[in-house]
């Protein structure tokens, strides 16, 4: 029987098995297209859409994508954003071209080539004490309304329609991530290690926002919501950014809090999304309530081996991912998309309890064509029940 797609993806997160695997792109930066191959896509498919920014963020740089080309992807979940404050928006339209992007953190981008950016404004660089911690004079307006109130209405039409499965991503937020936009990646890590009181002042100072915000986005959700996205990114292609017993001491007891919090105002499932080889963390996102780990990076160590992680873990989690975007999606071919995908399926798909999609954002590199293999053979090879099982 043919099910919708909530119905598919509800399935799904139950452990079973519904009528086909599902697919999850363009509903957030980490499961989106950049806008290179967001417009070859277009073209290809012979969709006229407007090339619309996630966020409304050119800065970014991921495509909005349009429902025409969300439907020709057979893509079943929606997604409803957060935005940086009004104020933000208006203050960079008005900055001189190729200048710094500043959010409402203090924090921001600047231009390393054109229409390329990357982190580069630290607010904090310079800070060690806790006391300047608290005398910043940037942090942000967690109780302005034009950061949620928008997700309400959208909430309210994706539920109404009933036909695809809602994934909220208040994105603008996590905690680790964000002490690295506000001291820098190696400073901050430099302070993890040599300065742990400041570190942890820091992240939890960071947390307090995280969670204000949450709490305004939740609300304005309601029961209108299936899936929640957090994440913070823990791993690299060879291992863990920190080791296991920092992560244990420092941060998991800040995702605990986090997950603890959104767990006691929602019934939707919690999403985590985290690059890298993280394997050795995963009994410990078991624990504290993750329910769907993203985005099981196959070119990252042990995240490889898929069958070890289906067998581990399929029954207490949900994996989302694990299409490759370091050399499959942007140097295969049609045909080896195709039979990666197959391949995925058949190691991950058994029993439910596992989402297509790619390993994180796909970038400029990645051919349309490859674009619209994956999503194909998804609704190809991803039928249940799925062959040899």
């Amino acid at each position: 029987m043919t099910m919708t797609s909530r119905e598919r993806v509800l399935t799904t997160l139950q452990h079973e098995e519904p009528d086909r695997v599902p697919l999850v792109i363009g509903v957030s930066n980490a499961t989106g297209l950049k806008m290179k191959p967001y417009r070859a896509l277009k073209t290809l498919i012979g969709v006229e859409a407007p090339d619309d920014y996630l966020y409304d963020w050119p800065e970014l740089g991921t495509a909005a994508l349009d429902e025409a080309t969300l439907q020709r992807l057979h893509a079943d979940v929606r997604g409803v954003l957060d935005r940086h404050p009004a104020e933000v928006y208006e203050r960079n339209r008005q900055r001189a071209p190729h200048s710094p992007f500043v959010d409402g953190w203090g924090s921001g981008q600047i231009e390393i080539e054109p229409d390329v950016w990357f982190p580069g404004v630290h607010p904090l660089a310079e800070a060690e004490t806790i006391a300047e911690i608290e005398s910043y004079g940037g942090w942000p307006d967690m109780d302005d309304p034009t950061q949620f109130a928008h997700m309400a209405a959208e909430a309210d039409a994706l539920a109404e329609a009933n036909e695809y499965a809602i994934m909220a991503t208040p994105w603008l937020l996590f905690p680790f991530e964000r002490a690295f936009a506000m001291q820098g990646m190696d400073r901050f890590m430099m302070n993890m290690a040599l300065n742990p009181e400041f570190a942890e002042a820091l992240l939890w100072k960071i947390q307090g926002y995280c969670k204000q915000l949450m709490g305004h986005c939740l609300q304005a959700l309601g029961d209108n919501v299936d899936i929640i996205k957090i994440g913070d990114d823990l791993g690299m292609q060879s291992g863990l950014l920190i080791s296991p017993k920092m992560y244990r001491k420092v941060l998991k007891p800040i995702h605990a809090d986090y997950i603890a919090f959104i767990r006691e105002r929602t019934k939707a499932k919690v999403f985590f999304h985290t690059d890298g080889d993280v394997f050795d963390l995963v009994d410990d996102f078991v624990e504290i309530g993750v329910d769907i780990l993203n985005p099981i990076q196959t070119s990252a160590g042990r995240m490889a081996d898929l069958a070890a992680l289906k067998q581990r873990y399929g029954k207490n989690i949900v994996f989302c991912g694990a299409i490759d975007t370091q050399h499959i999606l942007p140097h295969g071919t049609p045909e080896e998309v195709r039979a990666e995908v197959r391949r995925v399926v058949n190691l991950m798909g058994p029993g439910g309890g596992f989402m297509v999609a790619a390993v994180h954002t796909i970038m400029n590199e990645v051919p349309a064509a490859n674009i619209l293999a994956m999503a194909d053979a998804v609704e190809e090879f991803g039928r249940y029940p799925l062959p040899g099982n």
